[in-house]
């Protein structure tokens, strides 16, 4: 019987924690750590794992390594910090990103990681904190033939649909390319919203035709429940990572010399709610802003406002 390696996992937050409950019901070691909020750390310990004091602590005992954080910043502090996982980790560590993060700084580590022995894969994910819960995430996977069989019975215990894409940085770019997509929407969504709005009809008269047309999908109804039923938790997604997420984008068209006219207007839409100081509410809540900007009222609950504490870092658009 093969022994299963130890698993580290850092940014056990809203995606982290049930994504490491799961690798850790799966029977595989579990190496935890806190950063702000102790409480899935402890929930985590009480269920089997090991809580590791830093970093540095974490590295030197694990074979593969999860990062769960806000983005590549925080990934490039992680891995290349005096104190991180490149100076840390022994020679055949595998570490999987699952942070949404700008595919050029992947591949830039992925290059200074190789040359001390590490290998780094790309896993982003799709679906939300439930999803991650229950273990039936979507992982878009970066990564070589050898390295990707050693990850995915991991990957596996969180991820209902892991869908490789080729080597590492695919995963990354994959995500972006998702996210432009449903940021799109959700531009296209909030504009039409208040034009239909501004010409006199109304926010039910809207849904009811575009919620029961072929226009409508999955993303349609979570960003309309803000707009319709005044449900602040629908869609848990900050302007600030959606924003974030649009830059790396755009990073990564200029890196290939790819022509971004639509991407740079929707990156546009929530670097302008980003600078207004609403960068902490939700997605859904840009239809507010846009209604804002062309001289409309809140609609009625808009008081309600986004977690700052429960906005997701790592939450994707899907």
């Amino acid at each position: 019987m093969m022994t299963k390696p130890v698993v580290g996992f850092i940014g056990v937050g809203l995606m982290g924690h049930g994504m490491a409950k799961n690798i850790l019901a799966a029977g595989y070691p579990l190496v935890v750590m806190a950063h702000r909020n102790r409480g899935p750390v402890e929930d985590l310990v009480s269920l089997g794992a090991t809580e590791a004091a830093s970093v540095a602590e974490l590295a030197g005992q694990c074979e593969v390594i999860h990062i769960c954080v806000s983005g590549s910043p925080q990934v490039e502090a992680v891995i290349r910090s005096e104190g991180g996982i490149a100076a840390h980790a022994t020679e055949g560590t595998i570490i999987v990103d699952c942070s949404t993060s700008n595919p050029v700084s992947t591949l830039q580590l992925a290059e200074e990681l190789s040359a001390r022995g590490i290998t780094l894969v790309d896993a982003p994910l799709g679906r939300t904190p439930k999803e991650a819960e229950a273990g039936t995430l979507d992982a878009m996977v970066g990564a070589d033939d050898e390295t990707f069989a050693k990850v995915e019975p991991i990957i596996s215990t969180w991820a209902g649909n892991i869908l490789r894409l080729g080597p590492v940085g695919a995963g990354h770019k994959m995500k972006l390319v998702n996210n432009f997509v449903s940021l799109g929407y959700a531009a296209l969504y909030s504009e039409a919203l208040a034009i239909a709005r501004k010409s006199g009809l109304s926010i039910e008269q809207f849904h009811s035709v575009i919620g029961t047309s072929r226009m409508a999908n999955g993303f349609y109804d979570t960003f309309m429940k803000w707009s319709v039923d005044r449900d602040p938790d629908a869609h848990k997604f900050s302007i600030t990572n959606a924003h974030k997420d649009m830059r790396y984008l755009s990073s990564l068209a200029l890196d290939v010399g790819a022509a971004n006219p639509v991407q740079a207007t929707v990156r546009n839409a929530f670097a302008t709610m980003e600078a207004a100081g609403e960068g902490e509410r939700y997605l859904p809540m840009l239809a507010d802003f846009i209604a804002a900007q062309n001289g409309l009222p809140e609609p009625e609950g808009s008081t309600l406002r986004a977690n700052n504490e429960t906005a997701s870092a790592g939450m994707p658009l899907d």
